[in-house]
């Protein structure tokens, strides 16, 4: 079986007894059923262009026209080494999401090695200081100024609420540890201690995540939650997104910082959602606990920032 006709087979897969596939493909392709139809019965060949356009219609991963198992096509997100790069990388985000949670089955998993960054989509200070912190570590040319001097726009903001509000309709699975907070933690004190965030500041954000830890708090006990926080205390856990929907599987892996490859390879997709399943047997399932058990986890971190505030306070207190 050569590649196209296995193309076309993973897309009559797709269809059901009533749908034709010479009327699919010449709408997808936008040719006439002549011409869809000399494609189909093999008198004449996709264009790689049209093998990529109807392996994106149809959620077919391109690796299945490859006989070896070892090779993943990939794409890749957007670099981003400026503010109107990383705009276009939330609104570039915010459509991928809508476009595989176009139905209800749709299920995120993510391994949250750090706090995913859905939470810091909003106009809050901690919104802004990601921003900062983001632009520098992915740009070493960036300006150096202090992020009371950082200034987002307002049509910034505007992909950014996009983002979290797809996430927001998701049925998100989240596994969380005890060292999912520290990269936000040890930022903050990093960029205090470069003397590039004033105290004021610091303090501030310090009170904003335990915002967002309330919220998600609130969020794991609301009714006919959509949402779910797994704790585990075995695995190191890697910021990994895998969605799950009725046509198909799409793996998220981070390359940099805010960089993923994302592939639709089944094989791949099967086994990372595999472990998640794993994982989730082997977590505290935070939604379905009671009232204690939420408190000894989400308190530990809510004692892990008050430590951090309270070292820089010291710090303040040994200048005078």
């Amino acid at each position: 079986m050569n590649r196209q006709e296995i193309l076309l087979k993973q897309i009559r897969k797709k269809l059901s007894e009533k749908e034709s596939i010479n009327d699919e493909i010449a709408s997808v392709l936008e040719i006439s059923y002549d011409a869809a139809h000399r494609r189909v019965s093999g008198k004449s060949k996709f264009s790689i262009e049209e093998t990529i356009q109807l392996a994106s219609h149809f959620g077919i991963s391109l690796d299945n026209l490859y006989f070896s198992k070892q090779n993943v096509i990939v794409e890749k997100t957007i670099e981003v080494t400026n503010l109107q790069e990383m705009q276009m990388y939330f609104k570039n985000s915010a459509t991928k999401i809508e476009s595989l949670s176009q139905n209800f089955d749709s299920i995120l998993y993510y391994s949250a090695k750090d706090i995913p960054l859905f939470y810091f989509m909003d106009a809050t200070i901690i919104s802004k200081f990601k921003a900062f912190v983001w632009l520098n570590l992915l740009n070493s040319n960036v300006s150096h100024d202090t992020f009371e001097k950082f200034v987002i726009t307002e049509s910034f903001v505007e992909p950014m609420q996009k983002l979290k509000k797809a996430y927001e309709k998701l049925n998100v699975r989240e596994i969380w540890n005890d060292s999912t907070i520290n990269s936000s933690l040890q930022q903050i004190q990093y960029f205090y201690e470069a003397d590039l965030l004033s105290f004021k500041s610091a303090v501030a954000l310090f009170q904003d995540l335990k915002r967002i830890l309330n919220n998600l708090k609130e969020k794991l006990n609301k009714k006919e939650s959509n949402f779910s926080i797994y704790y585990n205390e075995l695995v190191m856990l890697d910021n990994n997104l895998l969605f799950e929907n009725n046509k198909k599987l799409t793996l998220f892996v981070p390359y940099t910082l805010l960089g993923y490859f994302i592939t639709n390879n089944f094989e791949s997709c099967q086994n990372v959602q595999k472990w998640f399943l794993q994982q989730f047997k082997n977590s505290k399932p935070l939604h379905q606990l009671g009232v204690k058990e939420q408190n000894i986890f989400f308190n530990k971190a809510i004692r892990k920032i008050d430590y951090y505030e309270q070292k820089l306070n010291n710090q303040v207190d040994l200048m005078y």
